[in-house]
């Protein structure tokens, strides 16, 4: 399957350019990655953080269990992130619908193995998500033992699409 075939949209109308993508992959709180092997499809929800520069996503996990075994089966791996905006009562339930933004990423997962990029992954994602502490005033920085016992994920970006829908104004 090509890239096209990865990315069109039923609903051109619809399409999030680039930038969009890129700012919803920015500020969304947690995705969802999902892997398959042998035909069986999983699904890991995560907080993440997105490197804009390296075109790139992080998250961590166990150094065991189902995600690494599945990366390093078939790196081939989809992720996807979403926020719901208004609800829409209607007369009909066909008619009833919400406001959405969503993205979906395909890309190839690997194992972070150097300790570098590890370092500043993690950091990232602490940052992100706890924006107002600071290490070594907040609390202690990740040491070498933390960072030797935690598995990093990162998901080369290959394709993206994102499509949003907006309610009507009121």
């Amino acid at each position: 399957m090509n890239r096209d075939d990865l990315t069109r949209l039923r609903r051109t109308d619809r399409a999030l350019p680039d930038e969009a993508i890129g700012s919803l992959l920015a500020r969304a709180a947690y995705g969802h990655t999902a892997t398959a092997v042998d035909g069986q499809p999983f699904q890991h929800t995560s907080l993440f953080w997105f490197d804009a520069a390296a075109r790139r996503i992080y998250f961590h996990g166990a150094l065991q269990g189902r995600m690494i075994a599945n990366v390093r089966a078939n790196p081939r791996v989809c992720f996807t992130v979403a926020e719901i905006g208004r609800l829409f009562p209607a007369k009909t339930a066909m008619d009833f619908g919400n406001e959405y933004t969503s993205a979906v990423v395909f890309g190839r997962a690997r194992l972070v193995d150097d300790d570098g990029e590890k370092q500043r992954a993690l950091q990232a994602l602490l940052d992100k998500h706890f924006p107002d502490l600071r290490p070594g005033r907040d609390y202690r920085p990740i040491t070498p033992e933390e960072l030797s016992a935690t598995a990093v994920y990162a998901i080369e970006i290959e394709a993206w699409s994102g499509k949003q829908k907006k309610g009507p104004e009121e």
